[in-house]
């Protein structure tokens, strides 16, 4: 496993209680950064998180999809930490399986205000501190659905293809600073995002896998890890694949 140096960074990581979001928490902690998790359900994070220790971790109940709860997050995290350096957005959610045309249509607006807002959201907040410190990392979790569209996740697909968008004109709007702005397009994982759909649906998921097998969230921090390190000095507005073979561009 490579080693980054994250001494001394800060890193708010959104969904951080569980899955994606948890993994990197354990992993940025364990290279030396304090964390703190933005998330709507902090009551029970997984065992990695918690064993961070109240000494480097802040776990604070942040509804992403609502601006004023992100900037409540962003002045208790600064409260603690004094700062923000690493952004992960991995908050997320998958909405119903159904066809477009009998979607219900304030599923459709969740999805995009947790995913597509929620993203809006932490970036608009965590932006001007790195500008004014000229140093920052932001990774954006997109997933391949956002570049090849799912049917029956009409939702969900359109949602990421928004994150990858956003997160090209973001690394644009920021490339004369040191601040880098990236996003993963992950294959499924196996994580809670799961209990959201059928179990049709995830066969269907597996089998669009050449690896034969769900990503690991670990493969993903694997990743991120570097994404969010101080060495991803050039790569900016750029979109990391972690499809197993999925993807075609």
């Amino acid at each position: 496993m490579n080693s980054y140096d994250f001494k001394g960074q800060v890193a708010a990581i959104t969904g951080g209680c569980n899955g994606i979001g948890a993994a990197v928490a354990e992993r940025l902690a364990a290279s030396g950064a304090s964390i703190a998790v933005w998330d709507m359900d902090v009551s029970s994070p997984e065992a990695r998180v918690a064993a961070i220790g109240e000494n480097r971790l802040a776990l604070i109940q942040t509804d992403v999809s609502d601006l004023a709860s992100v900037e409540a997050a962003m002045a208790a995290t600064e409260a603690k930490f004094g700062k923000v350096d690493v952004l992960v957005n991995s908050a997320g959610i998958a909405g119903p399986t159904s066809t477009l045309a009998e979607y219900p249509a304030n599923a459709w607006r969740k999805v995009q205000d947790v995913n597509v807002d929620g993203t809006f959201n932490t970036c608009r907040t965590v932006t001007p501190g790195m500008v004014e410190r000229n140093y920052g990392r932001i990774v954006n979790v997109a997933s391949i659905a956002g570049k090849e569209g799912n049917p029956n996740a009409s939702a969900y697909s359109a949602s990421k293809a928004a994150v990858i968008a956003m997160t090209k004109s973001l690394g644009k709007e920021l490339a004369g600073n040191d601040i880098a702005v990236n996003c993963i397009t992950p294959a499924a994982a196996k994580t809670r995002i799961f209990d959201q759909v059928s179990e049709e649906f995830v066969a269907f998921m597996l089998s669009k896998i050449p690896r034969g097998r769900f990503v690991t969230v670990e493969e993903i921090t694997n990743m991120v890890a570097w994404m969010a390190s101080a060495e991803n000095s050039f790569t900016t507005g750029a979109v990391f694949d972690l499809s197993g073979g999925r993807a075609t561009y």
